[in-house]
C-alpha cells in the first residue's frame, strides 16, 4: 500500500530562514542605495521567493525597478544567499522530533516550497536534515508553483506517496490555498512569515509549536476531509 505523507513548506515553517533572507535582500538593496529592510518588516516581504522579495522591498521603499534590474538583483541575491548557507538559519523547535513521530507511524515526509530547488537542497543538506525527506521540490521543480495545487500534488507523486492520505504543514495563505485547492488538509503554524494571522485563511488546524503536531491529529484531519 502507498505510504501516507506529511508535506512541509520550508521558509517560516520547517526552518527559520528570515535572518539570512534578510541579509541577502539587504545586500542587494545596498548595491542600489536603498534603505535596508528591518526584521519587523520581514512578514511583508517573504513568502513567494527571491524575485517577489525584491519587488516588495522596492514597493515598501516606494522605488521603481528599471528594465532588467530585477534579473540582476535576483542573481546577486542568489549568489549571496548560496555563499552563506546555512548562515543563521535553523529548524524550528520540535520539528525534527515531529517528523520522526510520523516516520515511525509509516509516513514519508517531503518539502514543497517556493524557494528554488537547488537552494532548498543546499540549505537542508547544510543543516544536516535533508535525509528526512523523500522529495524536496522547489519553485522550479515543476512547471507550476504554489499556490497552484499541481505543485503540491506533484511533490506527493515524486515522493511516491498517496495524495488521499496526505497533510500539508505551512505558514501562509499560499500554503493554505494550495492545500485546499488540492483537497488536502492543512495545518498552519502561527509563528511563520505572514503579515496576517493564519486564522484568517481558515486552515484545518493551527499550531504554535511542533509538539502539538501529532499523527492522531493528521489522521483525524484526513478522515474529516475524506468524509
Amino acid at each position: 500500500m502507498t505510504a501516507p505523507i506529511i508535506v512541509f513548506d520550508l521558509d517560516g515553517t520547517l526552518v527559520h530562514t528570515a535572518p539570512d533572507l534578510l541579509d541577502s535582500l539587504n545586500h542587494c538593496l545596498a548595491s542600489v542605495d536603498i534603505a535596508p529592510v528591518h526584521e519587523n518588516e520581514i512578514n511583508r516581504i517573504v513568502g513567494f521567493g527571491s524575485r517577489v522579495m525584491i519587488e516588495r522591498a522596492y514597493a515598501v521603499r516606494q522605488r521603481q525597478l528599471a528594465p532588467g534590474q530585477l534579473d540582476e538583483l535576483q542573481a546577486m541575491f542568489l549568489e549571496h544567499y548560496t555563499d552563506n548557507v546555512p548562515g543563521r538559519s535553523h529548524p524550528y523547535p520540535g520539528v525534527i522530533e515531529a517528523i520522526a513521530r510520523f516516520q515511525d507511524a509509516g509516513y514519508v515526509a517531503a518539502i514543497c516550497t517556493n524557494k528554488l530547488e537547488g537552494m532548498s537542497k543546499s540549505l537542508l543538506s547544510a543543516l544536516g536534515i535533508a535525509q528526512h525527506f523523500k522529495a524536496i521540490c522547489g519553485s522550479d521543480t515543476f512547471p507550476v508553483r504554489k499556490p497552484d495545487p499541481g505543485h503540491l500534488l506533484s511533490t506527493i507523486a515524486m515522493a511516491g506517496a498517496d495524495p488521499n492520505r496526505a497533510v500539508m504543514v505551512g505558514d501562509s495563505r499560499t500554503d493554505i490555498d494550495t492545500a485546499k485547492a488540492a483537497g488536502i488538509p492543512v495545518v498552519a503554524v502561527d509563528f511563520g512569515y505572514t503579515d496576517r494571522h493564519v486564522r484568517e485563511f481558515e486552515p484545518s488546524r493551527i499550531i504554535s509549536h511542533f509538539d502539538e503536531l501529532s499523527v492522531e491529529m493528521a489522521e483525524g484531519l484526513m478522515a474529516a476531509t475524506a468524509a
